[in-house]
């Protein structure tokens, strides 16, 4: 792995001076997860953050009663659990490999003595938390507001968007998916299942073709 390489992908360290990247993958660490594998558990301390280079990442909580809640996927060139590095507190949810990845691990404390020594970085960064701030406001206003076809919709505008075509594939499990929008699996087949027969969306398999991007997005905007 190219670590310095990796280091300027990564969409938290965008636009930094080109010393100020070298610093960072100086003090980079190369990890390697299966699928499956376990980044970081929930409650523990937040000793650093990651970045997947390879690969994806869900970040997920668990209740008591065993159910997952999929608060987000992270792919290449995403940090992640670098909030609670910025306070010092604990990961407030687990992380795990969703499949075979590489990641780079920043340790806290050579990640502060980094910022400590270039106040430009640290300005940089604090406008990043800003912004993936903002991010995580307009998931919990998805997940609380909307109701369920209009998180379907929204989550189908999302990935057309991402891979910018019409035509794409699921980036998850059907069951991935329904946990990561609030539901379960019965609903979203059936939500899929309306959507096709209104002719909004055709379905092959993993692939999904928008049809109707206007009613998609209708069903988006109008469901809360």
């Amino acid at each position: 792995m190219d670590k310095l390489m990796a280091v300027k992908t990564i969409t938290f360290f965008e636009g930094l001076p080109e010393e100020q990247y070298a610093k960072l993958a100086d003090i980079a660490v190369e990890k390697k997860y299966a699928k499956g594998e376990t980044l970081f558990p929930a409650d523990v301390i937040a000793d650093g953050f990651y970045s997947t280079v390879l690969g994806r990442v869900k970040v997920f909580r668990t209740s008591p009663a065993g159910k997952e809640q999929i608060l987000h996927v992270f792919g290449p060139g995403e940090a992640v659990g670098e909030v609670p590095v910025f306070q010092g507190s604990t990961f407030p949810a687990q992380c795990e490999a969703i499949e075979p990845c590489e990641a780079l691990f920043f340790p806290r404390d050579r990640f502060k003595k980094v910022l400590s020594e270039d106040p430009d970085m640290a300005m940089k960064m604090m406008a990043m938390l800003s912004q993936r701030l903002r991010i995580l406001v307009n998931k919990i206003d998805d997940l609380s507001l909307k109701e369920t076809p209009a998180r379907v919709a929204a989550y189908l505008l999302l990935l057309r968007s991402s891979q910018d075509s019409e035509t794409f594939r699921l980036d998850l499990p059907k069951g991935q998916i329904a946990l990561y929008l609030g539901t379960i699996q019965e609903t979203l087949s059936r939500i899929f299942k309306r959507f096709t027969e209104d002719g909004i969306i055709r379905i092959n398999g993993k692939e999904i073709t928008i049809l109707d991007q206007d009613g998609l997005q209708d069903i988006a905007d109008q469901g809360r």
